[in-house]
């Protein structure tokens, strides 16, 4: 026992790189670390050079960004709604900050996972304006969890964790693009998409709310429960209403809420004749 002591002792554990190859091995991993660096490096100052190059015209950009608000495809996805402490809360959607990032122009933006371990990844969400160096970052932990009913359960499938991670890392990076594009530009798209959603165009309003039961009809929710949120007829909604919905109806579909959260559930004939009676539901 003490010869195989010392025997892996003096030369190399089993199963273990001896400590020659060990050292190789960290040379590689610091050249490859040096390698992934330069070319970092180089890929930001090309980027650079480009952007000073080719400057961006704000006129058009702006030009570029009002024609697509005009779109309904593009207004009818730009804004979302989710409750929260019995309010409701809204605002634009990361297609609608993709879209200004892409009309403004010069504007390099992404998500990077820095690493995994523990039941958790770390997360890095970030946009970077490359004429002004204007630049907003936020890293953050995201727990390898998702919520289930009122419980939150671990994931293990790494296509869970991934989708977990792209899901929360998304609504962090709407906010750096929505953080370094200029303020006035933000406002102007969001007034025209408004605009649009509101049927100043070739569609009367009425018959994009038709279209718009309809698709909340897809998701399971009833005009019955659409009435009784709004309050009223839906032949009544008006601009303002109908903007609100939209908002409703992207969050659940993107699965940023549920019905439940917006939504009664319709009684059953049932109960309903019984209300009518005044009789107590059977058990």
């Amino acid at each position: 026992m003490s010869e195989e002591i010392m025997e892996y002792t003096q030369g190399a554990m089993p199963n273990m790189p001896s400590v020659g190859v060990m050292a190789q091995m960290d040379n590689i991993n610091q050249g490859t670390v040096a390698i992934e660096a330069s070319r970092a490096i180089a890929e930001a100052q090309g980027k650079l050079v480009i952007a000073k190059r080719f400057p961006r015209n704000e006129i058009t950009a702006y030009a570029k960004a009002m024609e697509a608000c005009q779109r309904p495809t593009m207004a009818a996805k730009a804004f979302y709604s989710f409750p929260r402490g019995g309010q409701t809360v809204e605002g634009p959607t990361i297609r609608f900050a993709e879209e200004l990032a892409r009309c403004w122009g010069n504007i390099d933006y992404g998500i990077k996972e820095l690493s995994q371990d523990d039941g958790k990844s770390e997360m890095q969400a970030y946009a970077w304006d490359l004429e002004t160096n204007a630049q907003s970052v936020q890293n953050f932990t995201n727990p390898h969890q998702r919520e289930q009913g009122k419980k939150m359960v671990a994931l293990t499938s790494l296509r869970d964790i991934y989708e977990n991670n792209a899901n929360m890392a998304t609504r962090r990076l709407r906010s750096r693009i929505l953080a370094i594009l200029p303020a006035w530009f933000v406002e102007d798209a969001i007034t025209e998409c408004k605009r649009t959603l509101a049927g100043k165009n070739d569609t009367p309003l009425i018959d994009r709310v038709k279209a718009m039961v309809v698709k909340f009809a897809k998701l399971g929710v009833t005009q019955e429960q659409i009435e009784k949120r709004l309050q009223k007829k839906i032949e009544t909604m008006n601009a303002d209403d109908f903007v609100e919905f939209i908002g409703i109806y992207n969050a659940i579909r993107q699965g940023e809420s549920k019905i439940a959260d917006w939504f009664e559930a319709v009684k059953a004939a049932e109960d309903l004749t019984q209300e009518l009676l005044g009789e107590e539901p059977l058990a």
